[in-house]
This record gives C-alpha cells, structure tokens and sequence, in this order.
C-alpha cells in the first residue's frame, strides 16, 4: 500500500499549525518534505516522527497552547476529559522494575505492556522502541523518558494505552542533561493523531507539576497511579 502523503494545507490541519508556519519550516529545512514542481509533498510517517520530536521539546506556553487544539478521532482527547483513566489501570503500573541498563527498561517496558492483554506483536513494539530510540533518546530533563514506537500502526495493539514504570535505580538513559532516568513511560496508540494529543499531555504533566517527584515517592503502583489521575485533574483545571 503506498504511503500516505500530505500537502501544505493537510499537514497543517493534521498538526495544527497555520499553512504560512509550515511552508516557512519548509524553506527552512525544519520539517521534512520533498518539492515536486512548484508542490511541497509531506510523508505522513515523517511529519508524525517531526511532530513527536517537536511536542517533546516544547517550552510551556507553546506546550499548552498546542495540547489545547489538538484532537483525536478514536478516543475522546478533548482539552477537558480525562484520558489517564481510560488508558491506564493500577495493573499497568510497574513500581519495581529491576532493569539496569536502556536495552533491559525497553524490554521489561514491552513485558509489561503485555501484562495489559492489549498488546498483539511485543516483538515488533520492541523492534520498534529500539528504533525510536536510536533517532534520540526519548529521556528528558528531570528523570523520566516517554518511550514510544517508532511508527503507530493499529495492527500491534487491540486498543491505545499507557504503561508506566518505576526503576529501583536510576538508569543511564542519554537524558539531555546528563542526569539518570527512574521513571518510563510507555505511550502505545493505535493511530499518530491519538499519540501526538497524548504525548503533549504527558509532557505538560511531567514538566508543569510535580508529577515525577510524586511518582519517584509513590509508595506503590496504586499510588502511582493515583497520582497520574490527581495530575492529569490538575492540568484540566488550569486549561
């Protein structure tokens, strides 16, 4: 099956960002397109793998102002509903996880989505995590990474989720400010629009509260998960 390609206006409604925007990135050679003739062309893989990048390196007010417009078809992600309940259970929630190396978090974080039951190929999740993480790591500053495919495709999963892990050491995951990394998540989505939504959400709960202090003193997987809920409650609040 080809692969679905964009035009200007189509990649700006995908990502909601104004068509004038996009074509300056084109020019700029900050998003990735090709020219045919006088048409700019987008792959959709490659604007979804840019905008995954580009969510995750959002300052805070261009991280709320994107989180606030963006949508998805198959689950309700508006602005004011709460997506941690429905895609997360206290059984998705690893408090303990022995690993010590980033090989040993990717695989023990595919072994734990599957303790989900919605998890069809862990095979090709984790060929795909190993992937994602050789473009950059998905570590950010503060102690937690956001694993997440390198490809969203509907075949790996019976229905979007998120996993989340807690190391008993902290463990060297390339974070960008040389620090170690205690807390994982894992976001798996059936379609790239459901995880560009939920990947901003994440970010504004981890770097806008106090959300990962709160998991790296939780004292259990119940307790972490409580404090997802209370911090996504938080974030809606403040929308």
């Amino acid at each position: 099956m080809p692969e679905k390609t964009f035009n200007v206006d189509d990649v700006a409604e995908y990502l909601h960002i104004a068509a004038r925007e996009i074509e300056r990135l084109a020019r700029e050679g900050e998003i990735p397109c090709a020219r045919r003739g006088s048409r700019l062309e987008f792959r959709r893989r490659e604007v979804d793998a840019w905008a995954s990048r580009r969510i995750m390196n959002f300052s805070g007010g261009d991280l709320t102002s994107y989180h606030r417009v963006s949508s998805a078809r198959n689950h309700d992600l508006n602005k004011s509903h709460a997506i941690i309940p429905e895609m997360m259970r206290v059984d998705y929630v690893d408090a303990a996880m022995t690993s010590k190396t980033q090989p040993s978090v990717i695989r023990d974080m595919v072994a734990l989505a599957g303790r989900t039951g919605l998890l069809v190929y862990p095979e090709d999740l984790l060929e795909s995590l190993v992937k994602r993480e050789g473009l950059g790591s998905t570590a950010m500053t503060g102690g937690f990474a956001i694993l997440h495919p390198q490809h969203h495709e509907p075949y790996m999963f019976e229905d979007s989720f998120i996993a989340l892990g807690r190391t008993v050491q902290p463990v060297p995951f390339s974070s960008p400010d040389g620090q170690r990394t205690s807390i994982f998540f894992l976001l798996c989505c059936q379609d790239d629009r459901t995880h560009l939504h939920l990947l901003a959400r994440i970010c504004m709960m981890c770097l806008q509260t106090s959300l990962i202090m709160d998991l790296q003193l939780a004292a259990d997987a119940q307790e972490m998960m409580n404090c997802m809920i209370a911090t996504e409650e938080q974030i809606i609040r403040g929308l």
